[in-house]
């Protein structure tokens, strides 16, 4: 076996590191939601709470010390499971979002299309009543309540037709 260089060594706890940093980012529930340690679970808690300078990066140096004794790996797949469940939720944002806008624009295929995917889950009525309320602000220039509450909706929609599926 190979004796790792001092400079290895240094960009090895300095990569740790960066990973304790991006762990640091992340919110609550996703910390506690994935499978680390306790001690380097409650050390990420405990340095976003911090608020000064140095005392952050002391312990984002100790975060990478505890991280020395344990294999990153497993720490490196859940971060990477975090942040692309991070895209999807926002690719599926940007999705509704245009869905919306083609509707508030007038695009009835859309609707229909919606009204077609969600078969069983979505309420037509409802459905139809917010595209209407949303066109007549649009067309008044009034704010962007009715707008909204499709965007909600349409949501909702895939939010619900995910937990069927699952």
């Amino acid at each position: 076996m190979e004796q790792k260089s001092k400079s290895q060594i240094k960009r090895e706890m300095h990569e740790l590191q960066r990973l304790g940093k991006q762990l640091v980012e992340l919110s609550n529930e996703q910390i506690t939601g994935m499978t680390i340690p306790q001690e380097i679970c409650e050390a990420v808690l405990f340095a976003k709470t911090l608020t000064k300078h140095g005392a952050k990066h002391r312990q984002s140096q100790y975060i990478g010390s505890l991280m020395r004794h344990v294999d990153p790996e497993p720490i490196r797949e859940a971060l990477r499971d975090v942040l692309e469940g991070k895209k999807l939720e926002t690719l599926a944002f940007k999705q509704v979002e245009q869905w919306r806008d083609e509707i508030v624009e007038g695009n009835d295929e859309r609707t229909e299309d919606i009204l077609n995917r969600f078969q069983g889950v979505v309420d037509r009525q409802r459905l139809l009543r917010l595209v209407r309320n949303a066109r007549k602000e649009r067309k008044a220039a009034k704010g962007r309540k009715s707008s909204k509450a499709l965007f909600r909706y349409l949501r909702e929609l895939i939010e619900t037709s995910n937990t069927s599926s699952a």
